[in-house]
């Protein structure tokens, strides 16, 4: 397989997974994906993401904090989400969220109008999908958008590199969307900013959840070639 091959190998079997196995990723693993996303690229080499981890009870402490904030609290980021967030996305954009929200609700037996259950699904969110850890992923506050979206870069090599080690992995603003009780949580000082939560561990790969994988646009949507 040429480089360029297992590259695409990645990208194509890559998936967010919402469902895990009831087991433990061995410490020497998850160093293991923390070393290959630390070669991600970024301005001048500043490397500004900082990274908490958690395992076992540490884990299940911050499941239970943060289900409970949920409930009560609405969201409030320390990045500002897209200006569309709270309403409904425009154009393409709009199809495409909606082409992936209704693959998940079908494949876990969702009827379209039930409410309820898709925010029960949601909710989901903040159980991490029963992952057995989770990664939250901060930047510099001076570093401003730079540092969010050399942070960014920084999640997409953790996502691939799980992939590549075995893993499951899900990016989830939704954790984002309550900074202040991670920041709270983890004693995080106010000089970092909270991008997001990756969930992550080994994929339960017969949960319905986990049974479909989202398309992609073509070339010719996205590029615009000059010659």
């Amino acid at each position: 397989m040429t480089p360029d091959e297992a590259l695409e190998d990645l990208l194509a079997t890559r998936w967010s997974c919402r469902a895990y196995q009831d087991r433990q990723v061995p410490k020497p693993v998850i160093e293991r994906l923390l070393t290959l996303a630390q070669r991600t690229a970024s301005w001048c080499n500043t490397q500004p993401w900082q990274v908490i981890v958690t395992s076992g009870t540490g884990t299940e402490r911050f499941r239970e904090a943060m289900t409970e904030w949920a409930r009560d609290h609405p969201a409030e980021f320390d990045f500002a989400p897209p200006a569309e967030y709270r309403g409904v996305y425009r154009g393409v954009y709009r199809e495409r969220r909606r082409a992936s929200g209704w693959q998940l609700y079908e494949a876990v037996g969702i009827e379209r109008g039930d409410r309820e259950a898709s925010a029960r699904q949601a909710f989901e969110n903040f159980r991490f999908f029963g992952a057995p850890h989770v990664a939250i992923v901060t930047t510099d506050a001076v570093h401003d958008l730079y540092g969010a979206v050399d942070s960014g870069l920084y999640v997409g090599t953790f996502l691939l590199a799980a992939r590549s080690l075995g893993l499951g992995a899900i990016p989830q603003a939704a954790l984002a969307g309550h900074a202040t009780l991670i920041r709270k949580h983890f004693e995080i000082p106010e000089d970092r900013k909270i991008l997001l939560g990756i969930s992550f561990g080994y994929a339960d790969e017969d949960h319905p959840t986990n049974s479909y994988r989202t398309a992609r646009a073509g070339l010719d949507e996205v590029v615009t070639w000059v010659e």
